[in-house]
């Protein structure tokens, strides 16, 4: 199709609805609550009904009655009387409409409508920004797929929710809780004693776990991400930039059926048993989602490309990054110092989490001066940026005595430090790791003799 034939072609639109819409809010003025949620003054394709409403919108604003005389006197005041057609036409919305209890459906296809064409203006602009042959694609693509996810994820008058609305929703939380004797909000990770702690994974939260290498960050990130798709069949997205599909899936395959890694990843499982196990370990993983990006070097563009599109598809419960530290900047350049580029990569990831309303649990490395002190990671170990402190409402760290003492009394002992924790108590949890296997499990007496023990401070909330 032409340029000019698809200019002329008339824009989607409901002049009725619009009509029916006004009429309805003028003889049910309290519908204005529910209404002014989704419908602006731009919502509308008539010139004149975009006035009127605006005329409407004020006076709802100001608190005072909505009405034929005071939409009038509104209009008046703007200007936009005469222009709108008067009081006459003010007169013949109130009078035609069908139903005033029918606003929300008037008003759902007027916001329809509008959205319809809002991705035409998209369409359009998305096209200038092709013409403009931008040097960065990465950049454009996501300036692209923001105008059209602004579109369909349109916020209007409601920026703020009031005390009132969020403590009702607060008191339906706990009520839910209570009656299903429920400890955890969020995400839960399956490790009893962090869940405890953390009560989940919340919504829009950054968690950030960091420990030096080899010490089990990606161990303990895909046990939560296969806790959780498995047992609590959470939809998880899992950014993976240092190891490959394969490798995490074979990782997972061998956890979640108990089986000897090594054996798995070298074909050398021999008993019906282990296979037996490994094929219904299939089975469950296979019905699991669990989504992995393995793309090496990835930014934060394409990730929230990614991620947007699964949330879409998919859902999205829990995004896991492997590491942040082998993300690829985008604002700051390659020559400046690796500090400003993790700023940049973990204020993103917090935005990012916003975005979706998804926690993120993001893996970092730390910093050789833990090991040349001595002792448990602190959150000044955080390597490259204190930015990733600032930015985190999560911090956690893995501690193992026995990577640092070969002759530790606790072997296989993986200690949880929540070190920060913006709004609960900070605390430890002790977990066993199972090299074998290549997982962590809650602590019992089958591992250390002792009960599971989780240590908790009221303090720095």
């Amino acid at each position: 199709m032409s340029a000019t034939s698809r200019q002329l072609r008339v824009p989607p639109h409901n002049i009725e609805a619009e009509q029916a819409l006004l009429g309805a809010i003028m003889l049910k003025p309290e519908t204005m609550h529910d209404v002014s949620a989704d419908i602006r003054p731009e919502s509308f394709y008539a010139d004149k009904h975009r006035e009127i409403y605006r005329a409407i919108f004020e006076t709802f604003i100001k608190g005072d009655p909505i009405d034929l005389l005071s939409v009038s006197t509104r209009l008046k005041t703007n200007g936009q009387l005469e222009r709108v057609g008067g009081a006459t036409y003010l007169t013949e919305l109130i009078e035609n409409v069908p139903a005033a209890s029918n606003a929300l459906y008037y008003s759902t296809q007027v916001h329809n409508k509008s959205m319809l064409r809002g991705l035409i203006h998209a369409g359009d602009d998305i096209a200038e920004l092709g013409f403009g042959n931008p040097d960065n694609i990465d950049a454009t693509l996501d300036q692209a797929e923001k105008k059209v996810y602004e579109v369909t994820n349109q916020t209007t008058v409601q920026k703020f929710v009031t005390i009132g609305s969020a403590l009702t929703e607060a008191w339906d939380r706990f009520e839910h809780l209570s009656a299903n004797h429920e400890d955890i909000r969020g995400v839960p990770t399956g490790f009893t004693a962090l869940d405890s702690l953390l009560a989940g994974l919340q919504k829009s939260d950054l968690i950030i776990l960091a420990a030096r290498p080899s010490v089990g960050k990606t161990t303990f990130a895909l046990d939560v991400a296969r806790n959780a798709a498995v047992k609590y069949k959470k939809s998880v997205g899992i950014f993976s930039l240092e190891m490959s599909a394969g490798q995490l899936v074979d990782r997972m395959l061998a956890s979640e059926a108990g089986v000897d890694s090594w054996k798995l990843r070298t074909g050398k499982l021999k008993s019906d048993q282990e296979f037996e196990a490994v094929q219904a370990a299939m089975a469950r993983l296979s019905e699991a989602s669990i989504h992995i990006d393995d793309q090496p070097g990835t930014n934060i563009l394409k990730m929230r490309s990614s991620a947007r599109r699964l949330h879409h598809e998919h859902g999205l419960d829990l995004l896991i990054v492997d590491y942040l530290q082998l993300m690829s900047p985008t604002a700051t350049k390659a020559s400046d110092s690796m500090v400003q580029q993790v700023t940049e990569i973990s204020r993103s990831l917090k935005i990012l989490a916003r975005e979706l309303n998804v926690p993120v649990l993001a893996l970092s490395q730390l910093s050789r001066a833990v090991e040349q002190r001595g002792g448990k990671p602190r959150l000044s170990d955080l390597r490259d940026s204190g930015s990733i402190e600032q930015d985190a409402d999560v911090v956690m760290f893995i501690h193992r005595e026995d990577k640092i003492n070969k002759e530790s009394d606790r072997p296989n002992i993986a200690e949880i430090l929540v070190e920060k924790h913006r709004n609960g108590p900070v605390g430890s949890v002790e977990l066993y790791f199972d090299t074998k296997h290549v997982r962590m499990l809650n602590l019992d007496t089958q591992h250390t003799g002792n009960a599971a023990m989780a240590s908790a401070s009221t303090e720095d909330f």
